[in-house]
Parts: structure tokens; sequence; C-alpha cells
């Protein structure tokens, strides 16, 4: 948690609100959230002058384009989030890493004089930013990147690319599709949510699995990320958008977080077991083993 959704829900609200804006400073409040370079210094001392030109994700990463060919990234981790705020709010206690932005050209009038601010809080302080040079490959900075399976959204990410993935482990369905080497941006959530919406059960065997439920999952896969996108992802502890504001999808759930009630579909009650040290949630009808 952010998972791909929730993450998908800032990149959309970074688009719309930083493009056009230039960092003129900043202030790094926990040094070891930034992951490259080394310094805070140096950090901020290269991020001075860029300009913010597009916002993309991938997995659970995001990534800016900037000005001359540099690149900023951002994973949240578990509690991260970008917030899009006036200069002179309040800091928060976990604030860890400030970046004050001018409108480049005219610039925009308003309250603070048009000064924005893009602040990155992360309570559990697991989160990391990367400065990426323009000499320097994404993947080589950020490694994490290197190993991500395909995006759900791909063209190429068919029945046929699961298949493959899937029948080279025996390992439960649930554990695979939290593995980001097999897709990229599942977490928890829409792991259980997609199971659901699959009709499969999150212990079976990943490589029993015959085409037409891969071909399910498939579609399960792709309900409910896009369901949490709609909704502006899930919120159920920590998670705002970059205006501060919660998510809806968990009020709509199908299986997850709603242990004890009744499955929405056959009336079973949704059932709760421990799968892989992560919480797993689902209806014993829907998804037989």
């Amino acid at each position: 948690m952010p998972e791909l959704p929730e993450v998908e829900t800032v990149r959309i609200g970074l688009n719309e609100n930083t493009l056009g804006w230039q960092i003129e400073g900043g202030e790094v409040l926990l040094p070891r959230a930034i992951a490259y370079p080394e310094n805070s210094e140096n950090f901020l001392a290269s991020a001075i002058g860029a300009e913010f030109i597009e916002w993309q994700r991938r997995g659970k990463y995001l990534i800016a384009k900037l000005s001359q060919g540099n690149q900023l990234g951002v994973h949240l981790r578990m509690t991260g989030s970008l917030l899009w705020c006036d200069r002179d709010t309040t800091v928060g206690k976990h604030t860890r890493v400030r970046l004050f932005l001018k409108k480049k050209g005219k610039g925009e009038k308003g309250k603070n004089g048009g000064l924005k601010e893009l602040r990155f809080d992360d309570q559990r302080t697991f989160g990391k930013v990367w400065w990426v040079p323009s000499n320097q490959t994404t993947e080589s900075i950020i490694t994490g990147l290197q190993k991500l399976g395909l995006e759900p959204f791909d063209p190429k990410f068919t029945p046929e690319y699961l298949a493959a993935k899937f029948n080279r482990t025996g390992r439960p369905i649930k554990t695979v599709l939290l593995d980001q080497e097999t897709v990229a941006g599942i977490g928890n959530i829409y792991a259980d949510e997609s199971l659901f919406l699959g009709k499969i059960h999150p212990q079976k065997a990943a490589n029993s699995l015959d085409l037409e439920q891969i071909t399910s999952l498939r579609q399960g896969i792709i309900r409910s990320l896009s369901d949490g996108i709609a909704k502006g992802g899930t919120t159920f502890s920590s998670f705002q958008n970059v205006a501060g504001l919660k998510g809806n999808y968990i009020d709509t759930a199908w299986v997850f977080r709603r242990t004890g009630q009744p499955c929405n579909v056959c009336g079973t009650v949704v059932s709760r077991i421990k799968l892989g040290g992560r919480s797993t949630h689902f209806c014993s009808q829907c998804q037989s083993l």
C-alpha cells in the first residue's frame, strides 16, 4: 500500500497541477528519504531550475520527466504521500522532503503569490526519492525497475503471458500475483479483489490454472484496478491524493476487509486467512478450492 490505483491517482493529480512549474529550492528534513544521490545537498543542488514536463507511473513507482532530460523518481512505499500545497502551509511532523516551486514565465497570482510546494510526507519512513541525471538511465538509478513484470493495462498483458508466468510455479496464486516480476503494481488489496472477480481461490496453485481460469483472472485484475482508479484509490490508513483527499474504493470492495460480512454475490460469509504472512479475503462459495 499504496498500490497501482493509488499511485495512478497521485500521477493524475500531479499532471493536473505541477506541469510547467519550476523547482527553485527545497528542504530535506530526513536525509535517508533521498535514495540518490547519497548527499541530500547534492540532490537539492541538482534539482534547482528543473521544470516538470510530465509524470509517468511504472508499477508502484512515480517518475517525473523534467527539463534538460533529468528525472525525479518517487516510491511511496507503505505510508508515503505527495502533496501539492501553498508554500506557507504548516509543515507536518511526517514531512520528509519539500520542493519549492514557482510557475515558469509570468507566474500565477493568488494566495501566497502563486508560490507552491510539492511535499513528500511519510509516516513510517520507508518511501524513497531519486534524482536521475540526464546522463544516466532510469533503471541504473532506480534499480527496482529492472525486474518489473508487465503493466496490467499493457496490450501484451494477455492470458498467454500470464499462463507462461504461472506455469513456472506451484505457489499459491495470491502469492504469485503479489510478485512484482509477474505483474507490476498489484498488492494485497487488488490481489484479493482480482481473485474474487476471477472466481479463483487464493490458495490454488498457479500452475494448476487452465487458460479459461487465467482469462477470467486477467479480466478480474483489469476490472478491480480500473474500479480502484475510478474511486481515487483505497484509503483505510494513510493514503491521500495530492490534494490531501482520501480514496473511496474500500466502500465498494468485494471481499477486502469484509471479513464476516455476507458476499455481495451469494451471501456466504467472507473468510479471512493468512497466506504468505498477508491477510487474505475471499468467498469460499464463489472461489471454490
